[in-house]
């Protein structure tokens, strides 16, 4: 009889991680609790590890794609007002050259 592999989500495995890490559980009890093996634990616990630093990178970057998603609007918006401005010039001008 084979075992059926369970899936996690990330949420899941973080907060686990997370729980060892910080001491809230020790070992023992987390591989009793959540059934998982001793070296699911390991490749979670060394994954944050490894990898927890780049949290605070993706906001930057999340940042950085708002203030362009921002620039982008803003030049549209400027380049509708150029339309615009340049309509009202000719329009002035045909004005004045009708009157």
């Amino acid at each position: 009889m084979s075992r059926k592999r369970r899936e996690y989500t990330a949420e899941f495995k973080f907060q686990v991680a997370m729980e060892y890490l910080t001491g809230k559980k020790g070992r023992a009890q987390i591989l009793r609790e959540y059934e998982i093996s001793d070296s699911v634990l390991e490749r979670w616990y060394r994954k944050v590890m490894e990898k927890g630093h780049e949290v605070f990178a993706a906001n930057r970057g999340s940042g950085l794609r708002e203030n362009e998603k921002r620039i982008a609007e803003l030049e549209r918006m400027v380049g509708r007002l150029a339309m615009e401005l340049g309509a009202a010039k000719k329009v002035s001008e045909w004005l004045r050259s009708h009157s």
